[in-house]
């Protein structure tokens, strides 16, 4: 997972902070690292599988909250995605409302 890349593509497609978009990139490298969605889904983790993903959000998500709408629906297929969620990001003043 190349996550300066990734990071270039979120801007790009969903706006969204630098702290967020950094946030997202390092979740999304440790999810990779951690070879979960290769074992479950058969396939590893890209920037295009990741935005394609993040695009299936509502419309009126933000960054983060796409992120973690996918987790979540990772999480309920296949267990163990919830300790990938985003729950902090830099320079918000109110950690835990990013869920």
């Amino acid at each position: 997972m190349d996550s300066q890349r990734l990071e270039t593509a979120l801007k790009s497609e969903f706006g969204g902070t630098e702290p967020e978009r950094r946030a997202i990139a390092r979740a999304a490298r440790d999810l990779a690292d951690s070879g979960r969605p290769s074992r479950d889904r058969g396939h590893g983790l890209t920037v295009p599988g990741v935005i394609k993903h993040l695009g299936d959000a509502p419309d009126d998500s933000s960054l983060v909250d796409r992120w973690n709408w996918w987790l979540g629906a990772l999480d309920v297929a296949y267990g163990g995605y919830d300790e990938f969620t985003v729950r902090f990001v830099e320079g918000d003043e109110q950690p835990g409302l990013r869920r």
